[in-house]
């Protein structure tokens, strides 16, 4: 693989834009962003990696260190990002077919960090356990939570991020993206 100032710069460019998106969103609707239920808009960035390769995947596990603006714990700081870029490269293996890699991604960021989550909070945070959602059937905390977080990132990545996937893949978009010097994946 080769890694030249170029990707350096991308990788530069999707850690800033992920930490701006995410910041941003936790200073406008607060809880949504983090909690027992997660709808982290910055995560459709993590469908682009089929379009932008490794320094996306790298970019986006960078960014995710913004997760430090609300802490919840400091092994959340080591958790997000590994599990951000083991989504992206994911997505990236799989391009050749969208919906399965963007599907495959959120599940990669929905599950462990559903399981981690409850963990966090079953450690003595009664009021975040309220807040969890039941999805109108009894659900033992730990599913209600991974269920949860599967469905916010399906939103984020599936649906919001194979969108942005899509229109970013039109062939004029890549031609332009190309002009202005930026290594762009295509399908053949």
């Amino acid at each position: 693989m080769k890694f030249d100032c170029r990707d350096l710069a991308l990788t530069a460019v999707f850690a800033a834009l992920y930490a701006i998106i995410n910041i941003v969103q936790t200073m406008t609707s607060g809880p949504i962003t983090y909690g027992p239920v997660q709808l982290r808009l910055a995560d459709c960035l993590i469908a682009l990696s089929a379009l932008f390769g490794w320094p996306l995947a790298i970019g986006v596990g960078i960014g995710c260190f913004s997760n430090v603006y609300y802490m919840l714990d400091p092994v959340d700081i080591i958790i997000g990002p590994i599990v951000n870029f083991a989504a992206a490269s994911i997505v990236f293996a799989l391009r050749r077919r969208k919906l399965l890699a963007c599907t495959s991604g959120a599940l990669v960021v929905g599950v462990p960090i559903g399981l981690y989550l409850y963990y966090l909070y079953v450690q003595g945070n009664p009021i975040i356990q309220q807040q969890t959602p039941n999805f109108g059937v009894p659900l033992p905390l730990w599913s209600a939570f991974v269920l949860s977080l599967v469905v916010s990132s399906l939103v984020a990545v599936s649906v919001i991020g194979s969108a942005l996937l899509k229109a970013l893949s039109r062939q004029g978009v890549i031609d332009s993206l190309r002009a202005r010097g930026l290594k762009v994946i295509e399908e053949k």
